[in-house]
């Protein structure tokens, strides 16, 4: 998965509403832990710039509605560089998804294509 899909998707699993509820109680704190940093190292990311801190506040709440809004945010602000981002979200979804982590599904890596999709359940229409 590229490192600003991985983010944004990272982010919006943790601001799903219940989805922390849904993690065995022995995990639950070093989920809850690892996703405030998470939040944390985004937010360090767009400091500075009032509209990308409003994105990523309102991508918690809804977090479909702002996805491409914040993954434009985080690409302008180089954050597929963020080695300590990136780190952050393979972390979060590695203890939020143990089954998805061990199956590869947060190792994608696209470079140079048009036209693709990664994740469950997309819809795309292309016209080249």
């Amino acid at each position: 998965m590229d490192p600003i899909t991985l983010i944004v998707a990272a982010l919006a699993a943790g601001a799903a509403s219940g989805a922390l509820d849904t993690v065995k109680d022995g995990a639950k704190a070093g989920v809850t832990a690892a996703y405030e940093k998470l939040r944390g190292l985004a937010r360090k990311r767009v400091a500075g710039d009032q509209l990308g801190q409003m994105v990523l506040a309102a991508h918690e709440n809804a977090p479909e509605t702002y996805a491409a809004p914040l993954t434009e945010r985080l690409t302008e602000h180089g954050a597929a560089d963020d080695a300590d981002l990136v780190a952050a979200a393979k972390a979060f979804m590695d203890l939020f998804d143990e089954a998805g982590a061990r199956a590869g599904k947060y190792n994608v890596t696209i470079k140079n294509a048009r036209g693709v999709q990664v994740g469950d359940g997309n819809i795309q229409v292309n016209r080249f």
